[in-house]
C-alpha cells in the first residue's frame, strides 16, 4: 500500500475511533430515564393513543372491590355537587371563555392523567378567573377566598399587596415620560447599578420574559465561544424556546442540544472532553428533584413521585461544574427566573455559593409586571467585535426596558432593601424546613399517606401508599380553600410573608382535605404496588395501541 494511502486509512480509523468514544461517553452521561432521551421521549409520546375511563371503570381501575368503588363514587359526586354550588359564577365564565382561549383548554385538559380527564373535567371543573388578591390569598368570582399556593408561578414572593404597590409607585414615577420606547427613563440606570450589586456581575440587559433572557444568554455564549452545542440537564425547565426544550412539548428536535444527567461524574467527563459545547444551563430548582421533570399531577400514575434536597451535595456539584466550565472555556448560565430572590436575597448563586458567567432573572423582579433580565461578565455580554464590526450578536425587543416595568422593578428593589424584607431572609431555611417537618408530623400522627418535601418555600407533595388516584387531592384541597396551579400538588409555592397564623390555617385545611380524601376510599391499596400500577398503565396503553393499529389495518368498505 502506498504511504499516503496508508496515512489516510490510519487517520480515518483514528477519527472513527475518537468519534465512537465520544458517542459512548455521551451515551453514558445521559440519565437512564425517558426524560434523559429527548428524541426517544418524543417518539414514544407520539405513539400513545388516547383512552379514557367511563363511570363504570373510573372508580375501580386498581381492582378495588365494589364497596370501595362505591365509596369513591359517592365521594366524587358529592364533591361535584359542592363545586357546582360553590363555584357557579367562576366556572360559568370559564366554560364560556375556554372555547376561544387556548390556554384554558390546555390547562383544564392536563390537571389529571388523561385516562381520567373527561369525567373529571365534566364534574370537577376548576375556574380560571379571580376577582381579587391580597397578601397570599385570592378570591374568585363567587366570593370564595383561597390560601394561594400557586404563587403566581413564582412571582408572588412578598405578598400581592407589595406588587400592587410596586406597580402603582412605579407607574407614578415614570408617568411624565409614559410609554416612550427606545430611549431610557433614568430609573433604568438605577436598576442597572442595583442588579450589578445583587448579581456580582458586570453588565445587564433587559427583556420581556424569562424565556427571552435565556435565549439571549445562549446566543451570547455561542457568539463568544464559536461553539454550537448547549448542555441542559435532565428534567430541567428553561422556558419554551426550542433549543432548551428538546423533548415532549416541542414539535421539532433541536440538533445542537445535549440533555445530560445532573450530579454525574460522567457528565463532567463529557464536558472535559468535548470541544463543541458553548454553555451549560442550570436551573437551581432541580436541587429539589434532580434529573426529574417538574412534578405535575397530570403525570401522577402511581405514588413513586420523590423529592428532597441535599444542599451540601448540590453545592459540591455546582462547584465541580463551575471548575470544569472554567477550565474548558464553557459559559456557565444560572437560570434564576424562578429561584431568583426566593432562596436568598442574592438568589441561588448566593444560596449555593457559585458564581456563574451569566444569570437570568424574571418573574418577581418585575414588581408584578412581565420581565426578563440577563446579567453577566462583560466579556460574555458584549454584542459586537471591535476588530470585526459587521460580526454582531443581535438582541432587541420593542418593549425591552419599558418605563412602567422599570418603575415597578425599582419599587420591588426598594422593598428588598427594607428592614422588614431583610428580616424575612433571616434563617429562611430553618423556618420553612421546620414548617414542613411540623406538617409532616401532623400528617403522620393522623395516619395519612401524604408527606411534603421542600426547597425552602417551594414544596412538593409526595405519597406513601401506591395509588392511581393521588391527583384527586388537588380537588379536595380546593374544596378546603387552598388554591393550586394547574400542575396540582406537584408544586406548592408560598409567599415569604406567610406568617405563623396563616401557615396554621393552611395546615389545618391541608389535613382536613387529606382526611376527606382518605375517608372517601381513594387510598385503598389492596396489596397493589407502584410497580404493578405502572405495569397496568403500560398494558392498557399497549392494548389500545394494538387496537388502533388493527382498526387501521382493516380494508375500507370501498376496497372490499
Amino acid at each position: 500500500m502506498r504511504p499516503w494511502l496508508l496515512a489516510v486509512a490510519t487517520g480515518s480509523v483514528v477519527a472513527l475511533a475518537q468519534s465512537g468514544r465520544q458517542r459512548l461517553l455521551l451515551s453514558q452521561a445521559k440519565h437512564p430515564s425517558l426524560a434523559g432521551h429527548a428524541g426517544l421521549a418524543r417518539r414514544v409520546a407520539g405513539m400513545i393513543p388516547y383512552h379514557g375511563y367511563d363511570a363504570s371503570r373510573m372508580f375501580c381501575v386498581d381492582q378495588a372491590p365494589p364497596p370501595i368503588a362505591e365509596l369513591r363514587r359517592d365521594g366524587f359526586f358529592r364533591l361535584a355537587q359542592l363545586y357546582a354550588a360553590k363555584f357557579e359564577k367562576t366556572n360559568a365564565l370559564t366554560a364560556a371563555t375556554a372555547p376561544a382561549l387556548s390556554d384554558l383548554q390546555f390547562t383544564s385538559g392536563y390537571r389529571v392523567p388523561f385516562q381520567f380527564r373527561d369525567l373529571v373535567r365534566e364534574h370537577l371543573p376548576v375556574g380560571g378567573f379571580l376577582a381579587a388578591g391580597s397578601a397570599a390569598t385570592v378570591t374568585d368570582l363567587d366570593g370564595n377566598m383561597f390560601h394561594d399556593l400557586t404563587g403566581s408561578y413564582g412571582v408572588n414572593l412578598l405578598g400581592y399587596d407589595v406588587y400592587k404597590s410596586c406597580i402603582a409607585r412605579g407607574a407614578e414615577r415614570v408617568a411624565e415620560l409614559g410609554p416612550v420606547l427606545g430611549a431610557y427613563h433614568p430609573v433604568v440606570a438605577e436598576n442597572v447599578t442595583r442588579l450589578r450589586a445583587l448579581s456580582g456581575l458586570d453588565e445587564v440587559s433587559f427583556h420581556m420574559s424569562g424565556t427571552e433572557a435565556v435565549m439571549q444568554a445562549v446566543r451570547l455564549a455561542r457568539y463568544h465561544t464559536g461553539r454550537p452545542r448547549i448542555v441542559r440537564f435532565c428534567g430541567a425547565y428553561h422556558g419554551w424556546w426550542d433549543d432548551v426544550q428538546p423533548g415532549i412539548g416541542n414539535p421539532t428536535l433541536p440538533g445542537r442540544t445535549l440533555t445530560l444527567a445532573e450530579m454525574s461524574e460522567r457528565t463532567l467527563r463529557v464536558l472535559r472532553q468535548r470541544r463543541d459545547i458553548a454553555c451549560v444551563l442550570v436551573n437551581p430548582l432541580q436541587a429539589l428533584h434532580p434529573n426529574r421533570a417538574a412534578p405535575a399531577d397530570g403525570a401522577l400514575l402511581d405514588s413513586s413521585r420523590g423529592a428532597g434536597v441535599d444542599r451540601d451535595a448540590y453545592t459540591r456539584w455546582l462547584r465541580a461544574l463551575r471548575a470544569v466550565c472554567y477550565a474548558r472555556g464553557i459559559v456557565l448560565i444560572l437560570d434564576e427566573v424562578f429561584t431568583g430572590f426566593r432562596l436568598a436575597r442574592g438568589g441561588a448563586a448566593a444560596y449555593f455559593d457559585v458564581q456563574p458567567d451569566l444569570v437570568t432573572y424574571g418573574k418577581t423582579l418585575g414588581g408584578g409586571l412581565p420581565v426578563g433580565v440577563l446579567c453577566g461578565r462583560a466579556a460574555v455580554m458584549k454584542r459586537f467585535r471591535d476588530d470585526r464590526p459587521v460580526d454582531v450578536c443581535l438582541a432587541r425587543g420593542t418593549f425591552n426596558a419599558h418605563p412602567y416595568v422599570m418603575g415597578a422593578m425599582a419599587a420591588f428593589l426598594d422593598h428588598l432593601d427594607q428592614p422588614a424584607t431583610a428580616a424575612l431572609y433571616q434563617d429562611l431555611d430553618r423556618l420553612w424546613d421546620a414548617r414542613a417537618s411540623a406538617l409532616n408530623g401532623r400528617l403522620h400522627d393522623a395516619m395519612l399517606p401524604v408527606r411534603v418535601a421542600n426547597l425552602s418555600s417551594i414544596w412538593t407533595v409526595c405519597y406513601s401508599v401506591p395509588s392511581r388516584y393521588n391527583w384527586m387531592l388537588q380537588y379536595y384541597l380546593r374544596a378546603a380553600g387552598i388554591a393550586l396551579s394547574w400542575v396540582g400538588t406537584g408544586r406548592l409555592i408560598f409567599s415569604l410573608n406567610t406568617n405563623d397564623d396563616a401557615f396554621e390555617a393552611i395546615s389545618v385545611r391541608f389535613i382536613q382535605a387529606c382526611r376527606a380524601m382518605q375517608a372517601d376510599g381513594w387510598w385503598w391499596t389492596g396489596g397493589t404496588s407502584n410497580r404493578s400500577l405502572r405495569r397496568q398503565v403500560l398494558r392498557e396503553m399497549l392494548m389500545t395501541r394494538l387496537e388502533v393499529l388493527r382498526i387501521r389495518a382493516r380494508p375500507s368498505p370501498a376496497k372490499q
